[in-house]
């Protein structure tokens, strides 16, 4: 049975997150992910989970990818994904339209290294559905593009295509890296995510960002 938190609660959570998303545009020469998370640790992750508001999951009635569109203009002929890939590649070399011809990635999850762009896949790191189900489905459809495209947090990645593919929907309480080494680094960003858009979390999911962040 789905749980569905409050309709007063929903209505506050929702004005948060979505304040929160209505940032401008991210500059597609923003730092790597992996230095917002290096942000992130010095800001205590510990403390920003501590802070997060523990609330059972709501209901994914009206939800489809479609509510968040993606990947939209990011200027000099790239779109959201393509700014990915040359931010996370190595040796990428593209053409005129901003595709990759050249490159390899080695994706976070497993540690698989790929040289076609096609093996690739830009994964959003929070699966969209989870703002939807904790404070944020009253957004407007601006804010939720501006929360699938975000270039500014740790939120998207180039990963494994089949990697990303089994992770789906799944949450920290449902699924993690399969690369261990990662659980350090994926439950911070999770958590720095939750924590800019003020969304909340449940009991189970709170349970296994501790977990994980005991790698650290």
């Amino acid at each position: 049975m789905k749980h569905v938190l409050p309709t007063a609660a929903v209505t506050l959570s929702a004005l948060v997150a979505c304040s929160s998303s209505t940032v401008s545009p991210a500059d597609p020469k923003q730092p790597p992910a992996a230095s917002v998370s290096a942000v992130a640790v010095a800001a205590d992750p510990g403390r920003q989970l501590d802070e997060l508001t523990v609330a059972a999951r709501g209901s994914m009635d009206g939800y489809s990818r479609a509510k968040y569109p993606h990947w939209i203009d990011q200027g000099d002929s790239c779109n959201t994904r393509e700014v990915v890939l040359k931010r996370d590649g190595e040796g990428v070399e593209t053409g005129s339209d901003c595709y990759p011809t050249s490159g390899t990635w080695k994706s976070p999850y497993d540690g698989g290294t790929w040289s076609a762009p096609s093996d690739v896949d830009i994964d959003h790191m929070m699966p969209l559905g989870n703002p939807w189900v904790s404070g944020a489905k009253e957004c407007t459809n601006a804010e939720r593009q501006a929360f699938a495209n975000d270039l500014t947090n740790p939120q998207l990645l180039a990963v494994t295509d089949n990697v990303n593919q089994s992770k789906s929907d799944r949450e920290p309480d449902e699924w993690r890296p399969p690369l261990e080494s990662y659980w350090c680094e994926y439950s911070t960003d999770w958590i720095e995510v939750k924590h800019h858009y003020e969304l909340t979390i449940t009991t189970q999911e709170r349970a296994a960002l501790k977990d994980m962040l005991t790698s650290c």
